[in-house]
């Protein structure tokens, strides 16, 4: 299965509001907080330039009007365009002024998260790794050990959200195996993500892709499986008069 792959920042969104719809606007003006309006904007912003592509759409502010990124009941976002859902999966992360958006073919269990690599306690090790996880960061050495964790937290949130639970389920009952441990190699590596919630509950496994640049970790899993993500490359996008912009995917 094909997943494309697009990452935003703050700097890349405009600073008017007038490609939003009116019930995302109408939202927007609902936060309070502008972190929170920050964050939702970027993710808003990244999940419409990814789906102009995929749905091979023009980028401009009436197209982009006509988009939403609605919460289902699971919580998990859903793809609107022209009001109908959109024949696609999307999966939103967000992190430190950086935003990711994963898109795939509708029906896909997909999630993605985005993790910036810092200490973490042996507390927060004993209280949400299960037992095989734990022994991987015993042995991983003192450098590694804050680059494994990321991986292994990031992994859990993207399986998560594949899930459609998020982190309303013990994290324990995802068991993340990283397929290899070396931090030094470029491009995506491949994991394995087993789900089981009680010994009544068949396993479901995921598998999926992780990539590490400098102190961020990057992970996506998926049933079906996914081949490595694919990146959706953007021009740098430009107003003229009419508010347009034009994304180009290389």
């Amino acid at each position: 299965m094909k997943v494309y792959w697009l990452e935003q920042t703050e700097a890349d969104v405009p600073m008017e509001n007038d490609w939003l719809s009116a019930n995302e606007t109408v939202c927007l003006n609902a936060m309070r907080f502008l972190k929170r309006r920050a964050d939702w904007r970027l993710g808003r912003w990244t999940a419409k330039c990814a789906l102009s592509v995929q749905l091979d759409l023009p980028a401009h502010a009436q197209v982009f009007q006509t988009m939403e990124i609605r919460a289902a009941s699971s919580g998990a976002p859903e793809a609107f365009y022209g009001n109908q859902r959109s024949a696609v999966t999307v999966s939103l992360s967000h992190r430190d002024g950086m935003a990711i958006c994963a898109v795939a073919k509708s029906g896909a269990e997909m999630g993605c998260d985005l993790e910036v690599v810092e200490p973490r306690s042996d507390a927060f090790v004993a209280d949400y790794f299960a037992l095989e996880e734990q022994s991987l960061v015993a042995g991983a050495s003192a450098p590694d050990r804050d680059r494994l964790l990321a991986l292994l937290w990031s992994a859990k949130e993207s399986a998560l959200k594949a899930l459609h639970t998020g982190l309303r389920l013990d994290t324990r009952s995802v068991i993340v195996d990283p397929l290899g441990d070396s931090f030094d190699l470029k491009g995506w590596s491949p994991l394995w993500v087993r789900f089981t919630e009680g010994r009544s509950v068949a396993e479901q496994v995921f598998q999926g892709w992780w990539q590490r640049a400098d102190n961020i970790l990057r992970t996506v899993v998926a049933n079906p499986p996914p081949e490595p993500p694919i990146p959706i490359y953007l021009s740098a996008h430009f107003f003229d008069s009419a508010s347009h912009w034009r994304p180009v995917a290389c």
